[in-house]
C-alpha cells in the first residue's frame, strides 16, 4: 500500500532528514523508459515522486522540461497514459503526485480527473499555474476522493498571498526558490530560506523547495532549512544527455543517490 504524503514527509522527519521529491515528465523520452526512470529514482532514494502531465504551453517550465514535455508529446503521450504511468508508479509504494497545467484538467472533466487520479493511487496534485481563490471545483472533487492539494508560492508572494494559499494547501506547500522558469542551476537561490521561513509563519504543513537542485552539494544546502528537496531539471537532464536508454537509466539512479547521499550529511540536519 502507497504511504500518504503526510506520513511520508513525517517519516523522514523523524529520520532527522528532509524528503526528496524527484519529477519527471510522463512518457519522457517514451512511457516505458519514463516508468522505468521513475523505478530508478525510487530505488536509488528518491521518497517522493512526480508525474509530470506534459503539455503544449509549459509557461513555467524552462527549456529542459519544455524539450522533454515536447518528446513525450510528439511521442503519442496522453492524459491516459499519464494515468497509467501513475499507476504503475504508485506501487513501488511511495506516494506519487501530478503535476500539470490546468487546463488539462478541465478539458478532462475535474471530477472525473480526480475520480481518474484517486483510481490510478495517485496522492493528490499540483497545479502551478491554479489559484486557490479559482479552485472551487479543483477542492469539492479533491475533497471527494481525498487527494492532496499543492499549491505554488514564490519570494514575490505577500504574507497574505502565503496565508491563503498555505490554508488551501494538503500534504506540503511547494516553495519556488527563484523567481522565473524552471531549470537546475550552479547554485541554490538566496530566497529560498527566507520564502520557507515566511511560509512558516502562516502554516504548520511542511514545506517543499524546488527550481534549481542539481547535485547532493546542492541538495544538502536546501535539506538544512527545508521539509523537502524538490529536483526536476536536473533527471530530465540525465535522459536528454544520455547516448542510450540504459546509460539515461544508469544516470538517473546516480543522480538520485548523490542527492540522497548529500541530503544524509550532519550539514543537512533539519533545522525545524
Amino acid at each position: 500500500m502507497t504511504a500518504g504524503v503526510a506520513a511520508t514527509l513525517a517519516r523522514c522527519r523523524a529520520d532527522g532528514r528532509a524528503a526528496l521529491v524527484g519529477y519527471l515528465p510522463a512518457g519522457f523520452p517514451d512511457v516505458e523508459t519514463s516508468v522505468a526512470a521513475f523505478e530508478a529514482m525510487v530505488d536509488s532514494g528518491v521518497d517522493l515522486v512526480e508525474v509530470g502531465l506534459p503539455y503544449s504551453d509549459p509557461v513555467m517550465d524552462g527549456p529542459t522540461i519544455q524539450r522533454a514535455a515536447e518528446q513525450a508529446l510528439a511521442s503519442g503521450t496522453r492524459t491516459t497514459d499519464v494515468l497509467r504511468i501513475v499507476e504503475t508508479v504508485a506501487t513501488s509504494g511511495v506516494p506519487t503526485l501530478v503535476m500539470t497545467y490546468w487546463n488539462p484538467v478541465e478539458r478532462y472533466g475535474v471530477a472525473r480527473f480526480a475520480q481518474a487520479l484517486h483510481a490510478a493511487g495517485s496522492a493528490g496534485l499540483i497545479t502551478p499555474d491554479l489559484i486557490p481563490e479559482e479552485a472551487a471545483e479543483w477542492h469539492a472533487a479533491s475533497d471527494q476522493e481525498g487527494l492532496d492539494r499543492v499549491y505554488l508560492v514564490a519570494p514575490s508572494s505577500s504574507d497574505a498571498r502565503l496565508a491563503t494559499t498555505a490554508a488551501a494547501c494538503r500534504g506540503f506547500v511547494y516553495a519556488t526558490s527563484i523567481m522565473g522558469v524552471t531549470g537546475a542551476r550552479e547554485r541554490t537561490s538566496s530566497a529560498a530560506p527566507a520564502l520557507v521561513s515566511r511560509v512558516r509563519e502562516v502554516t504548520e504543513l511542511p514545506v517543499g523547495v524546488g527550481l534549481g537542485v542539481s547535485d547532493g552539494v546542492q541538495a544538502a544546502e536546501v535539506a538544512a532549512f527545508a521539509d523537502a528537496v524538490i529536483v526536476g531539471s536536473a533527471f530530465v537532464r540525465c535522459l536528454l544527455d544520455a547516448t542510450d536508454r540504459s546509460a539515461g537509466l544508469t544516470a538517473v539512479a546516480a543522480l538520485a543517490a548523490d542527492l540522497a547521499s548529500g541530503m544524509q550529511r550532519s550539514d543537512a540536519s533539519v533545522s525545524w
